[in-house]
């Protein structure tokens, strides 16, 4: 199957327009290097490409600057992390007189976790958030498939769901024993498998580093050094918290989702569809799983969850299109108001509240209070106009 990931390619071309280096960020088998070789097959300008983990390309650039300097058209640089002294030599470049050359570069970890802060090619990168395939890209029709088995690539497009499982397992394996490695990062692989499973079960709650660390038998510091890891290679998400100026005791930590629910059901060794059906973590798993849908339509840069210790909490509040959203996950066919929702609409002063669920059907709960599938709501977003 071949599937175009147009929506991407208009983002980096346009992008290019306006700046000399385009960063695309996002886990490992995310699909980056296919969109990258996309982006080349249709440029008008001379391609270059380097694959920074093949021998070969590392050997050609023994001397970056000799060898990048001349270069002009597209350039691409894949998986730069294993280079981050690149950088510095890419802002010059990026620095010339007529920008001869344009450079896109793919990385599966933030620059800050390999110690190549993005403040090197500050104000000459904009970058660009990859994940894998999402709804928007497969159609309705695919919600199923894509929430079983997740988005990445090779997963989604297995011939069968025990074909798809086995690829989400190696990946694990080889994220942790290879991959983490290579980003420079020492950490005991078994050790680091357990905390991430640890954090499966925590998926969709309110973090509590404490009791992470307990559990693992470590301190503070190394359960959120090791949060960070995970965070910082896109497989874990920080939902971060929103204060409001109320006269409430409003929670201060963020919650904690495994991104791709694909690799969230093997973490927590869910086997199959019954299985996940019948899972306490059922209603977790959906919720995880719409978060990453809408927010490959909104982005993550004004999206937080909000709660009281007195129990009071919404699941999601976009900053979106001037208005604020608000945004429950029921999976349930025919969701209704709670009191939660509506301490959440009087606090936070919402525009209105949307309760996305897996029906088929779009109904007022009243005239604040909207239930809707979520194909339609992400239809309704990308259109930048919520009710």
């Amino acid at each position: 199957m071949n599937i175009q990931r147009t929506a991407y390619l208009q983002t980096i071309r346009a992008r290019l327009q306006d700046n000399p280096i385009v960063s695309l960020l996002g886990p490992r088998q995310a699909g980056k290097t296919t969109i990258a070789r996309m982006l080349a097959e249709e440029s008008d300008a001379p391609v270059h490409f380097f694959d920074l983990e093949s021998p070969v390309d590392l050997a050609r650039l023994a001397n970056p600057e000799l060898v990048l300097r001349p270069l002009a058209g597209l350039v691409i640089l894949d998986e730069i992390q294993r280079r981050p002294e690149l950088l510095p030599l890419l802002r010059v470049l990026a620095d010339r007189p007529g920008t001869p050359a344009r450079f896109v570069i793919l990385g599966s970890a933030s620059p800050v976790l390999v110690q190549a802060g993005s403040e090197s090619l500050a104000g000459r990168v904009s970058f660009v958030d990859v994940t894998g395939f999402t709804l928007t890209e497969l159609g309705e029709a695919a919600l199923s498939r894509l929430w079983w088995r997740g988005g990445f690539p090779r997963a989604l497009l297995a011939s069968d769901d025990a074909v798809a499982r086995q690829w989400l397992d190696d990946f694990r394996r080889t994220f942790l024993e290879r991959d983490i490695p290579q980003f420079g990062i020492q950490v005991p692989a078994a050790t680091l498998g357990r905390f991430w499973t640890m954090v499966a079960h925590d998926h969709g709650q309110v973090l509590n580093v404490a009791e992470l660390a307990r559990a693992l038998g470590s301190s503070e510091p190394t359960a959120r050094r090791y949060l960070d890891i995970l965070s910082g290679t896109f497989v874990v998400r920080q939902l971060p918290p929103w204060f409001e100026n109320i006269k409430k005791r409003q929670l201060r930590s963020p919650k904690v989702y495994i991104r791709d629910s694909g690799l969230f059901h093997a973490l927590l060794g869910i086997v199959d569809v019954p299985g996940l059906q019948s899972h306490p973590k059922l209603g977790a798993s959906w919720e995880g799983f719409c978060l990453e849908q809408i927010l490959s339509v909104t982005g993550d840069r004004s999206a937080y969850f909000w709660g009281t210790h007195g129990g009071a909490e919404l699941d999601l509040l976009l900053l979106h299109a001037g208005r604020r959203v608000g945004i429950e996950f029921k999976y349930s066919e025919q969701p209704t108001t709670t009191k939660s929702m509506r301490i959440a609409q009087k606090d936070l002063g919402l525009d209105h509240l949307y309760v996305v669920h897996p029906g088929e059907h779009e109904f007022a709960l009243d005239e604040s209070v909207t239930a809707i599938p979520l194909p339609r709501f992400m239809r309704v977003l990308a259109s930048g106009a919520p009710n």
